[in-house]
């Protein structure tokens, strides 16, 4: 589901649960975790425990896809994942469902992915993640789609967002500094692009300050999956 997503460049592992016997429980392609994995989850609940594992294991076999050694999958700042020397990647997970996106450093400046249970939103977060022409343009998209869950996917289009933007920028991107565009895919009702205008001073890549993030959605088996991908050399 993510990698239909993304450019050829990314290696994209996903690990759904029903793709298993169980049906309950997420897949572990690598069960095992590495020392220094360990002692980031010792006090964990089995829930976040199996969600860390299954994604690490995720983007240990999309290493090994890269030709890249399988190694720890270690916490920087605000938690952000740290990467192998000249990798760039991201990771994602929720109930029943978990995916790791790794490219090469020089084939793209940065990606991020995020999935989410396709249900509404509660009540109450729509407000604090989305501007006011982004609920207008929500509203349209519900009147003539309303089988999307166009709050949930706003959501996870935002979060696909940040992580872009943090390995760029070391900083904080607020939910109210990128205003997001939702676009359907013609003759398709499950899948479309999106487009992020920073309302912040962008990052500086290659030279050139970018003033806006590309990416692409899709909803199938249950779940909203975005991504935003920031290719070298763009104006």
């Amino acid at each position: 589901m993510i990698e239909e997503l993304l450019p050829e460049s990314v290696v994209a592992v996903e690990a759904h649960a029903d793709d298993h016997a169980e049906g309950t429980r997420a897949p572990t392609p690598y069960p095992e975790l590495y020392p220094e994995e360990e002692a980031l989850i010792a006090r964990a609940v089995e829930k976040r425990r199996r969600e860390f594992t299954v994604v690490r294991g995720c983007a240990r076999r999309a290493m090994e896809k890269l030709g890249v050694p399988p190694q720890a999958v270690l916490s920087g700042d605000r938690g952000a994942p740290r990467w192998p020397d000249g990798l760039i990647g991201s990771m994602t997970h929720c109930d029943g469902y978990a995916a790791a996106a790794l490219a090469r450093a020089t084939d793209l400046a940065s990606l991020g992915i995020d999935a989410e249970p396709h249900l509404p939103l509660p009540a109450d977060v729509l407000p604090s993640v989305a501007l006011p022409d982004e609920v207008r343009r929500l509203g349209e998209l519900a009147g003539h789609h309303p089988r999307i869950h166009w709050d949930r996917l706003l959501f996870s289009a935002k979060e696909s967002v940040y992580k872009a933007w943090f390995p760029l920028t070391g900083k904080w991107l607020d939910f109210s500094e990128a205003d997001i565009e939702v676009f359907m895919d013609p003759g398709h009702t499950t899948s479309g692009g999106l487009s992020a205008g920073l309302l912040v001073p962008g990052p500086v890549v290659d030279g050139r300050r970018i003033g806006r993030f590309e990416g692409r959605w899709t909803v199938s088996r249950g779940l909203v999956a975005t991504s935003v991908t920031v290719p070298h050399g763009q104006g």
